[in-house]
């Protein structure tokens, strides 16, 4: 076999694709490489919804407590770690399954993207996120239209993240950031066989606010304030994710905490849309619709079904 297959289980933000990816790794015996730009983090488990020892059942997991919170980690970082982990899982005779929500982490893993001339511009970037915070997304957004019309079409304005690499990148290379679909090509290394989980929208947003109000319940307020006295701030990547920048203003007394809960829930909803319309660019992508099954087990049957044809006709 001269690729290396690669089982991918993505989707929107409290879909499921936690308790289904560990079933499919039971399955199969293989282990998981998380792509999941927050579950990186160390100490970060509450506000991130991180899958504890329990709830793992014994399956391995890579790529989650990493680094800590201060650590800048890149798209580039994520490639290098993921591919030697995939090297690690296959050479053990297994199948390297790869499974969150962040689609850029896996774009490094699918196409061929080079990130050995990319620097990234620190300053740059906190100079744009202080514009952001002062002016507001719009304005941003705005600016990027200015630069890179093709960019601003595809970039939502309220994905503030990527508003801001898209302007790094013009205004510090004088170049433009890349349409996936468009612009890269698949690697050659690998055969990705991928899963996109999905859900009647309303029962999702049903899922993200319980999800919310779990995290709550569950001491996420505790969790931010331990953060702060270790000594990590607002402005590191890390404490700007959903969930943790909302809790440090009402610990600032911004926000109330109903307030600081209403805009995590907003927020929330927001992303898994973003996620959604990111993931319906793949035409490799096999969706499966989870409300159209009676249990997990039947959804497993079905998605093992789909993995064991593609791993056939390699």
């Amino acid at each position: 076999m001269s690729k290396i297959p690669l089982i991918i289980i993505a989707g929107p933000t409290a879909v499921g694709k936690t308790d289904l990816s560990i079933e499919i790794a039971k399955s199969l015996n293989t282990d998981i490489i998380s792509a999941d730009s927050m579950q990186i983090y160390k100490y970060m488990d509450i506000g991130t919804a991180k899958i504890t020892e329990d709830e793992m059942q014994g399956v391995k997991h890579y790529l989650i407590d990493e680094v800590t919170p201060d650590t800048e980690f890149s798209v580039a970082e994520f490639q290098s770690r993921a591919k030697k982990y995939i090297n690690e899982i296959y050479s053990k005779g297994k199948i390297p399954l790869i499974a969150g929500g962040t689609g850029l982490y896996i774009n490094s893993l699918i196409y061929e993207m080079d990130f050995t001339d990319s620097k990234s511009n620190y300053d740059l970037r906190e100079k744009l996120q202080k514009e952001a915070d002062e002016y507001g997304v719009k304005h941003l957004h705005e600016k990027l239209k200015e630069l890179d019309s093709d960019s601003a079409s595809r970039i939502h304005p309220n994905n503030v993240k990527r508003v801001i690499r898209a302007l790094e990148v013009c205004l510090d290379s004088n170049d433009k950031i890349g349409d996936f679909k468009r612009d890269l090509k698949l690697n050659e290394n690998y055969h990705p066989i991928f899963i996109v989980l999905n859900r009647d929208r309303n029962i999702l947003y049903e899922r993200i606010n319980k999800r919310v109000d779990i995290m709550i319940s569950s001491g996420l307020v505790e969790e931010v304030k331990k953060l702060m006295n270790m000594g990590y701030t607002e402005d590191m990547t890390s404490m700007k994710a959903i969930g943790y920048k909302e809790i440090i203003k009402h610990l600032n007394g911004k926000y109330s905490l109903d307030e600081a809960i209403y805009i995590i829930k907003r927020d929330s909803r927001r992303y898994a849309k973003r996620q959604i319309t990111w993931f319906k660019r793949y035409d490799i992508a096999k969706w499966f619709d989870l409300d159209e099954y009676k249990n997990l087990n039947e959804i497993k049957s079905s998605i093992l079904s789909f993995i064991e044809g593609n791993l056939k006709s390699l």
